[in-house]
């Protein structure tokens, strides 16, 4: 009675075996393989995609067209943040990979904007307001008579002593340095890196979501035909 009982059952899991066999891991394999180049064209598609359009935001930079540098701007960002771009860049002679545009710097932007602020502490000096007015034009009109009375070269001891000495009668001008220095923004304001997500519902995302799904059902169907393959084991027994 037992040995039916026992019998029946292999039946059973046997039936169950066959049927979970009907589709092989080997055809969802031959599916997987193909799809992983499929997967790796649209990933380098999105990568050229992006450098190009970094390529037109350095290129609006050097320009000096801040519309256009702003709308290129724009149209990175939006890019990377709704596709995978995978990127690889070199940190300390290391080269690592990174999901976005890595770091890039908009140069021309920061001179513009750095010369802009010179120009502007400039003219400040220059300014009749400032309570001691234009304090170069007062120094030079002190220093330069006693400079052709003397022969004072521009870089001789008694020219720089006399700018010296008469510098330091204004306090202002310690000011307008610290201004200045201020003024000149920092480098880091000019510095971008855009991060793109790790998955994305786009082409390379779906792609990616798929070969996942048909990876885990080889890993499923695997682990449960093992057990299964135990079970049989144990009611030979």
């Amino acid at each position: 009675m037992k040995c039916s009982m026992g019998g029946r059952k292999s039946n059973h899991v046997r039936q169950m075996l066959r049927r979970f066999g009907a589709v092989q891991n080997w055809q969802l394999v031959l599916i997987i393989i193909p799809l992983l180049f499929v997967i790796a064209t649209l990933l380098r598609l999105d990568h050229l995609q992006m450098a190009e359009l970094r390529a037109n935001v350095i290129a609006a930079d050097e320009l000096g067209d801040d519309a256009a540098l702003q709308d290129s701007l724009e149209k990175l960002r939006d890019f990377t943040f709704t596709h995978i771009v995978v990127n690889v860049i070199e940190r300390n002679g290391v080269q690592n990979i990174t999901f976005g545009t890595g770091p890039f710097y908009l140069e021309g932007q920061y001179l513009r904007a750095a010369n802009a602020a010179i120009a502007e502490a400039e003219s400040q000096l220059a300014d009749d307001s400032n309570p001691n007015g234009n304090i170069y034009a007062a120094v030079s009109a002190i220093c330069r008579p006693q400079a052709i009375a003397n022969g004072w070269a521009w870089n001789s001891p008694g020219y720089l002593n006399c700018w010296t000495s008469e510098l330091a009668k204004y306090p202002a001008a310690d000011e307008l340095n610290s201004q200045l220095t201020a003024s000149i923004p920092s480098t880091e304001l000019f510095r971008y890196n855009y991060a793109s997500p790790i998955w994305a519902p786009s082409w390379a995302g779906w792609a990616i979501l798929v070969c996942v799904i048909l990876f885990a059902i080889v890993i499923v169907r695997l682990v449960i035909w093992l057990v299964l393959q135990i079970f049989l084991l144990f009611l030979k027994k």
